[in-house]
């Protein structure tokens, strides 16, 4: 190969390796931003309602449950209507496994041998939800109790 065509080739190799790098940047801080918002998002709502407590049935800040809360917040919040229900909001989205979960993904957990419970995980394995004890929280999914009971998760916001 003579110098001119090695020369056309190594910029050529250059340019396409430049306008990768471009892209790759222009794509990672799309998904930042938009996580970004998602995570601004769900702490905004946390300190709205933080401390809200727990009723079943109840979709306000005087009393809400783990499903009416996670309604709530992706309705106000996201703009996306989800079911009432724990157990028609684990059909909605597509399921992700643990190691793959994402902010605003939706964790479901069996609390009991028919009961469901469900909250949205933030990041660094924290999730917010309405306990049936201390109302709206954020707990951690390694938590003992947590961690024993976790079951699976949807990604509902692509």
């Amino acid at each position: 190969m003579d110098t001119f065509y090695k020369q056309h080739y190594i910029s050529r190799l250059l340019w396409l390796s430049a306008l990768s790098l471009l892209l790759t940047a222009c794509g990672s801080q799309h998904a930042t931003r938009d996580q970004t918002g998602v995570i601004d998002a769900l702490y905004a709502q946390y300190n709205d309602w933080r401390g809200a407590p727990y009723q079943l049935g109840g979709l306000s800040k005087e009393g809400v449950d783990c499903s009416g809360f996670v309604y709530r917040t992706f309705k106000d919040r996201f703009d996306v209507i989800l079911p009432r229900t724990t157990a028609t909001q684990v059909k909605r989205g597509r399921r992700v496994y643990i190691g793959q979960l994402e902010t605003g993904d939706l964790v479901f957990f069996k609390t009991g041998w028919r009961t469901r419970h469900v909250g949205i995980y933030l990041e660094n394995g924290r999730f917010l939800h309405a306990s049936t004890s201390k109302g709206v929280i954020i707990s951690r999914l390694d938590n003992v109790y947590w961690k024993n009971k976790y079951w699976r998760a949807q990604r509902i916001l692509d």
